[in-house]
């Protein structure tokens, strides 16, 4: 056999075991594996600040859109650095009281504008929904206060050589890289301050928050839920897969790397960490770039957790006809269900 690098790249991934594979038989086992296993994912992320900046909410606009109000605010997350985001909050009259909230992540695209309805240029969009499908909107219309955070290096937060462009992805986590940091910490500890943020509002019910995020906002959705239980349940779609059939078996964005993390642990693994919560994988099964067959072995992997945690009706599957996109068909009703019930459980 000729070993070229296609055969070599086989071979490395092969002669690996990633010492935090999950292999628990007990709830102790697991409990002491995600520890420690939380605590090395934020190591290799880049470690997370030790002291929280101020987060110095400002209101930038607000827009009545009808059934519900959209606001674009800015916060700080790091220090010397603010991070822009829509807020919309439901104005119908049956929610009342405090409300649950999900914080909704975009994928590649042109930002947070495209998942509340908007076109890049501020323009409400008529025709063509994208990949995407407003799903931030989907959510308020639920009766959700919906957090569309514009992740880092996409929208507003480009480079400004990169105004022609899509995203700054390539040379901001490039940069980040070479600080010893990663473009994956960066969008998880900024989704995090944004749960900083829902604790200080008032209508905001915090025992029912909840995530959703479309490919590269379904890592940052599922890495954010893996390791803050302030999180109550996630819906990741587009990205439930394994590292091995996915991001290392073909081109992807570089913000989806992580040095040495293949040898702690592969993606069903971190997924993992999310358990018991409910957790619903939604996923189409002509994806191109998440296969579905690796998204089948990545749930056959979490259903072993759940239920060695007596948690099996926590974790579902959705998997629909299409490509890399967004449903809903299912997930919108399950957050509805999921986080009703962690209100029920709080007057219990």
């Amino acid at each position: 056999m000729v070993w070229n690098p296609d055969h070599y790249l086989k071979y490395l991934y092969d002669s690996i075991s990633p010492i935090e594979r999950f292999r628990a038989n007990s709830e102790q086992e697991w409990s002491e594996w995600r520890n420690r296993l939380r605590q090395r994912f934020v190591e290799l992320l880049g470690g997370f600040p030790a002291e929280a900046a101020d987060l110095e909410p400002v209101v930038l606009e607000s827009v009545d859109c009808g059934t519900y109000i959209r606001k674009r605010m800015q916060i700080q997350t790091y220090a010397h650095l603010h991070m822009p985001f829509f807020v919309l909050i439901p104005k119908s009259t049956q929610h009342e009281g405090k409300l649950g909230a999900v914080i909704a992540c975009h994928g590649h695209g042109y930002g947070s504008k495209d998942i509340v309805g908007l076109n890049p240029d501020g323009t409400a969009k008529t025709t063509d929904l994208g990949y995407q499908k407003n799903f931030a909107v989907e959510l308020v219309q639920r009766g959700f206060i919906t957090v569309a955070p514009e992740l880092f290096g996409f929208g507003d937060r480009k480079l400004a050589e990169d105004n022609l462009e899509s995203n700054s992805c390539k040379r901001l986590s490039a940069f980040l890289l070479a600080m010893g940091q990663t473009m994956a910490g960066y969008r998880v500890y900024e989704t995090l301050r944004l749960i900083d943020y829902l604790y200080t509002r008032e209508d905001v019910d915090v025992k029912r928050i909840g995530c959703m995020g479309i490919s590269g906002g379904g890592m940052v959705c599922s890495f954010a839920a893996a390791l803050d239980d302030r999180i109550s349940a996630a819906v990741v779609s587009g990205y439930a897969n394994t590292f091995q059939s996915s991001i290392l078996a073909m081109h992807h964005c570089i913000d989806n790397y992580v040095p040495g993390l293949s040898l702690t642990a592969e993606l069903p693994d971190l997924l993992s960490l999310i358990s018991p919560k409910p957790l619903l994988l939604e996923a189409g099964m002509s994806d191109p770039i998440f296969p579905v067959h690796a998204t089948r072995e990545a749930h056959e992997q979490l259903k072993k957790v759940y239920e060695l945690l007596g948690a099996s009706e926590q974790l579902e599957l959705s998997l629909f006809e299409g490509t890399h996109e967004i449903s809903g068909k299912h997930a919108y009703d399950w957050l509805n269900r999921v986080l009703a019930s962690k209100a029920a459980d709080s007057f219990s």
